[in-house]
């Protein structure tokens, strides 16, 4: 990737979703806003080079797509008076200075998160259009196809745009049938920013941010939904720890090499105190007040040795019961090997993978090398973090899992 390449690709990263947000917002249709943002990237591959990079970047592209709209809509015979009247909206505001309206993100995840589409394509648009991940992205974190993506997310474009669904929040009797959707779409965000599933860096914080204030506005909005809470509070305790999980290279520092007295303690605080403010609500834990009760754990535990690793099985037990899938399981056997030893925690990897899930993941066969390594298997070992290497798309994580493998070789 080349200077000019980089710098959109850096500017797309930060402002994408806010572009395509004020696009929709302005056009009432997200699929077009999406088409004309895109547009407005090739031009900027075109024009920075030359011109130099804008001292807005974000307000350079809504302003060239606004242009590329008003051209779009004026060329076509028989125009109606509504395309009109956009048009000479867009026309007058077209050079004024573009500034990030924060509720326009949070109104395109809403949008996304619409019931007429299904789960599988509110998370591939919003994924798409929010937190502008690749289609080959996305495809990764869901161990499905490329194609399978794309199809998703021009199905969903076409479904919205079929069933006339309106850019904005809903009315506030609609906000909890969408809760679900709009919750899980904010943390898949927020969990690519943590641990980036592709990319030469092993955490987009910027991305992880964007995630937590949606999370923080959704439980504004909604503040009788534990689940709102509980989802920010995950969020937040998650990310106190983010000055520690790089070193000044960018390269991650695991868990239990962590300088603890790194983590952001004021935003440990805020986590807590969300975790609180669901449990208020009287309704128990869901599954993101479970994980946030994991997190907990980590948060005031002095050392890895140290912290409670019974309490961690226990809430991913609790977990897989509400909330079962693999990596729930995998968790819970890493909390396992901490809690009784790596032969009990191998027994629950092995029936993952005799049960042929996770296939296309590193995360078993990394997990799997840890547990075998520590039963002295080396050449087991060695063999299943070579193999996760092979499958992560994360260039970090990459390089971790084979630093590990090469040691194990010089034992």
């Amino acid at each position: 990737m080349n200077d000019s390449s980089a710098t959109v690709d850096a500017v797309w990263r930060i402002d994408g979703a806010r572009v395509v947000a004020t696009l929709a917002k302005i056009s009432g249709d997200v699929g077009l806003a999406e088409d004309l943002a895109q547009e407005a990237l090739v031009e900027a591959l075109r024009a920075w080079p030359r011109d130099g990079v804008p001292d807005n970047p974000g307000g350079w592209l809504t302003a060239v797509a606004k242009r590329r709209a008003i051209d779009q809509w004026r060329r076509r015979d028989g125009l109606d008076e509504r395309y009109r009247a956009i048009a000479a909206t867009l026309e007058a505001t077209a050079e004024d200075r573009w500034e990030p309206i924060d509720d326009d993100v949070l109104r395109l995840v809403f949008t996304a998160c619409h019931p007429v589409l299904s789960r599988e394509a509110q998370v591939a648009l919003t994924l798409r259009v929010v937190a502008g991940l690749s289609r080959e992205e996305i495809a990764r974190m869901y161990f499905v196809p490329v194609a399978t993506v794309q199809q998703r997310i021009v199905r969903a474009k076409k479904t919205i745009e079929a069933a006339r669904i309106p850019f904005g929040t809903p009315e506030p009797a609609e906000w909890k049938e969408r809760l679900e959707g709009v919750l899980s779409v904010v943390y898949l965000v927020f969990t690519e920013g943590y641990a980036a599933t592709s990319g030469r860096e092993w955490m987009r914080a910027d991305l992880a941010a964007e995630a937590l204030r949606l999370g923080r506005m959704v439980a504004a909005l909604l503040p009788r939904e534990p689940e709102a809470h509980g989802l920010v509070a995950l969020m937040e305790l998650q990310a106190s720890r983010f000055a520690a999980r790089t070193r000044p290279d960018g390269s991650p520092i695991l868990l239990a090499d962590q300088d603890r007295s790194r983590w952001d303690r004021a935003q440990i605080r805020r986590g807590r105190d969300a975790l609180v403010r669901a449990d208020a609500l009287g309704r128990g834990r869901g599954p993101y007040g479970l994980q946030a009760a994991i997190a907990e754990c980590h948060a005031v535990a002095p050392s890895t040795e140290e912290t409670d690793w019974d309490r961690i099985v226990l809430l991913y037990e609790a977990l897989g019961r509400i909330a079962p899938s693999p990596v729930v399981e995998l968790n819970r056997a890493a909390a396992v090997s901490m809690a009784t030893g790596p032969a009990n925690a191998l027994r629950i990897a092995d029936e993952l993978a005799e049960r042929g899930v996770l296939r296309e993941s590193h995360l078993l066969p990394s997990v799997r090398g840890e547990l075998l390594a520590q039963l002295g298997r080396t050449e087991e070992a060695v063999s299943e973090l070579t193999t996760a290497a092979r499958l992560a798309g994360n260039e970090r994580e990459r390089g971790v899992l084979l630093a590990k493998a090469a040691r194990l070789r010089q034992r």
